[in-house]
């Protein structure tokens, strides 16, 4: 019997304990050796008197170095830094993960979606150096480095090795913005000669990128990008296969990971036990997957493949949530998932 495995959970904001409580109650079903540690985000933490990002969250996290995070809400216009920003800042998670793919019983226009966006998550034009020059004028800072773009290059071809992918293509701007994109552009491709040259590799202007993207998303693969372009095409892949809700998202550096639902916290829903857990869910198996390279344990490595299995098994015979067409609530499609679990 395999010990148990301390996770930080951070069950975030409106759906977000909702949703985390039936990820929880899938994950145990399914055998994984957790023990889970429970800190505050967000909203949570400023309602018991806490900083948006408590430094006991981050103590804990950089402890016990593995993370479940539900979607957590910063105040609008109120000084708070994002709680996604500083955990990647301070915990140093240089590279966000999210794989896009087509899921069975969630139909969209596209068919046979299989990509994953690796995306830049500490530089680049969320480096947060802003700056009014005079009043009327405001300019930010995009930051690129060697350093920082050459690490996001070896963890994307990693990947690519480690998962058997197929190639690797690079969004950028190098064109028009000749020295940032253009350092991360010449970064990578040195890192892609020197160290991982039997990887395909191509490269493609970023809005030419996107038009293809929408053409036809089969083409690509393994997409890499700086930070800002990121968080967009992320989301603008995401809409491919069905939205936030039917994506994973992980955050990932060289000792600490977290791995989270990047959808919103959905006040409006919050309460109603409507949510799907889905997303949140997906990300919980990424963790798996992540523990079993760290540790070898089969047993968290069996409940992962168990898990991928039963919901997508569950979606496919129809049992899904009200956001896919359903009519299951949150603690239906949880139900669901764990009946088809093996």
């Amino acid at each position: 019997m395999s010990s148990k495995y301390p996770v930080v959970l951070i069950a975030g904001d409106g759906i977000g304990p909702e949703v985390s409580k039936a990820v929880v109650n899938i994950l145990e079903a399914a055998g994984a050796p957790l023990e889970w540690i429970a800190c505050d985000a967000g909203l949570a933490a400023l309602d018991k008197g806490k900083e948006v990002m408590p430094e006991e969250t981050l103590e804990a996290v950089k402890k016990h170095h593995v993370a479940l995070k539900g979607p957590c809400t910063t105040p609008v216009g109120k000084g708070f830094t994002s709680v996604n920003v500083q955990l990647r800042k301070k915990l140093n998670l240089f590279a966000a993960i999210r794989p896009v793919r087509s899921l069975e019983g969630v139909p969209t226009r596209y068919e046979n979606v299989d990509m994953v966006i690796v995306r830049e998550n500490t530089e680049g034009l969320y480096s947060g150096v802003e700056n009014e020059i005079i009043k009327g004028l405001v300019t930010s800072m995009k930051v690129v480095t060697v350093d920082g773009t050459e690490r996001i290059a070896r963890r994307a071809f990693q990947y690519i090795q480690k998962r058997e992918r197929e190639k690797l293509t690079v969004f950028h701007k190098a064109n028009i913005m000749k020295m940032s994109d253009g350092l991360f552009l010449k970064s990578v491709e040195k890192i892609h000669q020197d160290e991982f040259a039997e990887i395909p590799y191509d490269t493609q202007i970023i809005d030419a990128g996107c038009m293809k993207l929408v053409q036809d998303p089969t083409k690509f693969d393994v997409l890499l990008m700086e930070n800002f372009y990121g968080d967009v095409v992320s989301d603008l892949a995401a809409g491919l296969v069905g939205g936030l809700g039917v994506v994973p998202g992980s955050n990932i550096g060289f000792e600490d990971a977290v791995f989270e639902a990047v959808h919103g916290s959905a006040p409006d829903i919050a309460g109603k036990g409507v949510a799907n857990p889905l997303a949140l869910l997906m990300s919980g198996v990424m963790m798996l997957n992540h523990m079993y390279e760290t540790n070898g344990d089969k047993q968290i490595h069996a409940a992962a493949e168990s898990i991928k299995a039963a919901y997508n098994k569950a979606l496919a015979e129809g049992d899904k949530t009200g956001d896919l067409g359903g009519s299951l609530d949150t603690d239906g499609f949880a139900k669901a998932v764990i009946k088809r679990l093996t």
